[in-house]
């Protein structure tokens, strides 16, 4: 039934989340890929991306010309953009022109067949926004004339994912949770290793699938239910859920971006959607390619160990645009910078500065960042609960708390920018330079305010700045120190 020749794969959304993880997949299956990105370097930490079959292209996906180069020389092309990924205010609207822009793209090139993954969901006017949109790309994808093989999902379960980090966070943190009337809505959650190989099942059959395929795991639950398989694989006492039917969607979103490291702004479509039910009524995909799926508490299971062991190969937090340096010519910066001499080496001074943020912490007053934190939540930002995708390693793009990395170069620097609600533009820097045998440690605090109110929150969190960042750099030292004296220390990435 497959194609065992090998194939030039064009992959869009290769630094997202499915398709960070698909990319090594197909190259271990022979085939080659064009990878099209926006930002090179938030593939630079990849070991997939060494491959010799690699090509990355930098481009916006709204550039025709430029997809239309990287489709040229390509057999078939896989579509994991979407825009509330990034958090996009106005997704539908830039999902339908990302959309519409490629199908012209790769019309009239090599591209044999698209694969898009979907969302699942019926027809009608009770249709998510979401849920809505991704159908929507299905038929402005097929408008290209080329074949399109649609994966429509519910749920998908995997380290990492948007849909499985809520869930987690639901649990952990709420033994009572009053919850809208959608926790007794019906799904079927499928893990990501099954969305993985039914991707590249589609991709290597002979003919190309011109039409949507339904996938979901072997069990259909409500949420409820699976709350109480999370729970149980997390170790905890059965959690009370109690739904409340006045809760609208715009009340779940806002008590979701509260509770679970999604935003808002992301929330509310996802909340939207869990309004409708979303089960696999066409079997179809199981007589195509026969498998024994993942059961829904094996895969969160598989998710947990690999969260715990620091192994998640990719997170829903790193997608979207990373900014580049802001434009701080015209208005007034303000600017902190402190350092310290430690005695050890660039690599572990580098090592213990890229340890900072998720379950490690801050180093010094951790109680002020959580402060920080829980202010940000309430209006609406990301707080600290997004943690970070591993304990020690960093790469460009990835996000880290209510950070995003903005530069990182081995053993010398690494940069974030803020993505926490502010009245401005700010920045947290750590140079590290030579001083004889010793580094010294640069540490600066930028911030360009937006209007008077960005004055005085400068000079209402600057007395704090003394206690945080001082005792950061103290910290830092001691740590650095302590590992230079270990007969091993971990390399940072």
């Amino acid at each position: 039934m497959t194609s065992v020749r090998p194939m030039r794969v064009l992959l869009t959304g290769a630094t997202g989340y499915i398709g960070g993880r698909l990319a090594p997949e197909l190259l271990k299956r022979g085939h080659s890929l064009v990878c099209l990105v926006r930002s090179k370097r938030k593939l630079s930490e990849r070991d997939w991306v060494r491959n010799p079959g690699v090509t990355v292209i930098e481009a916006d996906a709204l550039d025709e010309q430029a997809v239309r180069e990287a489709a040229s020389t390509c057999d078939a092309a896989y579509y994991l953009i979407h825009a509330m990924e990034a958090g996009n205010d106005d997704f539908v609207e830039r999902d339908r022109r990302l959309a519409a822009s490629f199908a012209s793209a790769v019309r009239d090139t090599s591209v044999q067949r698209i694969v898009y993954l979907g969302g699942l969901g019926e027809l009608g006017a009770g249709l998510s926004k979401h849920l809505r949109s991704r159908q929507e790309v299905e038929q402005i994808l097929r408008d290209s004339g080329v074949p399109v093989t649609v994966l429509r999902a519910a749920m998908i379960l995997g380290s990492g994912s948007a849909s499985f980090e809520i869930l987690r966070y639901l649990v952990e943190r709420l033994p009572v949770m009053i919850t809208p009337r959608w926790v007794k809505t019906r799904c079927q959650p499928i893990s990501v290793i099954d969305v993985l190989a039914y991707l590249i099942d589609v991709l290597e059959i002979e003919e190309p699938i011109d039409r949507s395929l339904e996938i979901g795991g072997p069990e259909v639950l409500s949420y409820r239910e699976l709350m109480r398989q999370m729970a149980e694989a997390m170790g905890f006492r059965r959690r009370w859920v109690i739904p409340l039917p006045i809760l609208s969607p715009k009340l779940s979103s806002l008590w979701l971006g509260l509770v679970t490291p999604v935003s808002a702004a992301i929330a509310r479509p996802l909340a939207e959607g869990l309004r409708n039910e979303v089960i696999v009524h066409d079997d179809t995909v199981q007589q195509l390619f026969p498998r024994q799926t993942i059961p829904p508490r094996e895969a969160i299971e598989r998710a947990l160990d690999r969260t715990r062991s620091g192994q998640v190969m990719t997170t829903w937090s790193a997608a979207g645009v990373v900014p580049g340096d802001p434009d701080w010519a015209g208005g007034k910066v303000f600017e902190d910078t402190r350092s310290v001499v430690i005695d050890a080496s660039a690599s572990t001074v580098f090592a213990a500065v890229c340890r900072v943020g998720g379950g490690h912490g801050w180093y010094a007053a951790d109680y002020l960042w959580r402060l920080r934190g829980w202010m940000d939540q309430l209006v609406g930002g990301p707080g600290l609960r997004r943690g970070r995708r591993h304990p020690e390693t960093v790469s460009y793009g990835e996000a880290l708390d209510f950070w995003r990395v903005t530069d990182v170069r081995r053993n010398a620097r690494l940069e974030l920018r803020a993505e926490m609600k502010l009245p401005g533009v700010a920045e947290l820097a750590f140079d590290i330079e030579p001083e004889g045998d010793r580094q010294r440690l640069l540490m600066s605090a930028r911030f360009m305010p937006k209007g008077l109110f960005g004055l005085a929150y400068w000079y209402s969190v600057l007395p704090f700045h003394h206690i945080v960042f001082s005792g950061m750099l103290r910290e830092m030292k001691r740590a650095a120190e302590a590992m230079e004296k270990l007969p091993t220390h971990s390399s940072v990435h």
